[in-house]
């Protein structure tokens, strides 16, 4: 095998190939560079080490409000309508609204007994001689606070929350990025959870995305009133909704007023958090804290 020619005395060398002879020069450091080492500039041609230097002392580019941005501002979005579509089709392949999911998923504040002669307040251990056990958050299924808001029956209810997460996420994933678009989405839906749980009447179920979506439409109210937007056309919307919560028979008023509140909350945090370097720690405390306020209500409501 042969060896490549040792360079002359005198020939600069690349700096981190001594063997090989370089004319060319890294126009940040002017060290020698060979052609394996060359990396592209903007004015001729830098070394790795250069480049990586910069690299770090880059300032990452962030969103308004101090997310990351993504190329793709509605893949979170996407994501979230195809889980509701997915439990959706489960439930409509299973039964509709006779499914044992929607019994399983559904947010019901104390489990109830069903059997022929209708509904009984009773242990799970006796419904099971007699009826059918319809389980419920206070008895152990502390999972529905969560799935509930990503259950639905009727295809008008997930279709206009399908459109409203649509419209609205991709809006709000661009302004807070991923990762707080779906704190405050979840958070939202959380916060509508536990009014269901104060407030409801006991042994009703509650289901559906309305709760987040709610949290949503009240993200958007606190980003246009930060810079001093026209809020008729979005209160006149929020307007409409409220109106129809309070009239309409069957909907969930409980579940889409604290899903607002919720998300006031969070996207208030998200949106007024001191500018700077420690923002993001600022928004990270105060979405823990919103959190283990809403675990302490659930846990209250399991006491009360």
């Amino acid at each position: 095998m042969s060896q490549a020619p040792t360079p002359e005395p005198g020939v600069p060398v690349c700096y981190r190939h001594p063997g090989r002879e370089s004319h060319i020069r890294c126009q940040r450091c002017d060290r020698p560079i060979c052609p394996d080492c060359m990396r592209d500039a903007s004015v001729g041609f830098q070394c790795p080490d250069c480049v990586a230097e910069g690299a770090r002392s880059t300032r990452q580019a962030r969103t308004t409000y101090g997310g990351t941005p993504r190329a793709d501002a509605t893949a979170t979005s996407i994501g979230l309508i195809a889980v509701n579509a997915g439990v959706w089709l489960a439930i409509m392949l299973t039964g509709g609204s006779g499914s044992r999911l929607v019994d399983l998923l559904a947010l019901r504040p104390n489990g109830l007994c069903v059997t022929q002669q209708g509904g009984f307040e009773v242990t799970e251990d006796r419904c099971l001689l007699v009826g059918d056990w319809l389980p419920g958050f206070v008895d152990g299924a502390w999972w529905q606070v969560l799935t509930s808001g990503f259950a639905h029956v009727q295809l008008l209810h997930i279709g206009f929350n399908m459109l409203a997460l649509w419209i609205l996420g991709p809006q709000l994933e661009r302004l807070f990025g991923r990762t707080r678009f779906l704190a405050l989405y979840l958070l939202s839906l959380l916060a509508g959870s536990v009014v269901v749980l104060w407030a409801a009447p006991e042994y009703q179920a509650t289901l559906g995305a309305s709760g987040a979506i709610y949290g949503l439409f009240a993200a958007l109210v606190v980003c246009v009133r930060k810079v001093g937007g026209d809020l008729r056309q979005l209160g006149a919307l929020i307007a409409v909704n409220l109106l129809i919560t309070f009239t309409v028979p069957n909907i969930s008023w409980q579940g889409h007023l604290g899903g607002f509140a919720g998300g006031l909350a969070v996207a208030a945090l998200l949106v007024y958090a001191p500018r700077g370097p420690r923002r993001s720690a600022y928004q990270l405390v105060g979405l823990v804290l919103i959190g283990v306020v809403l675990l302490a209500a659930m846990a209250l409501r399991l006491a009360a």
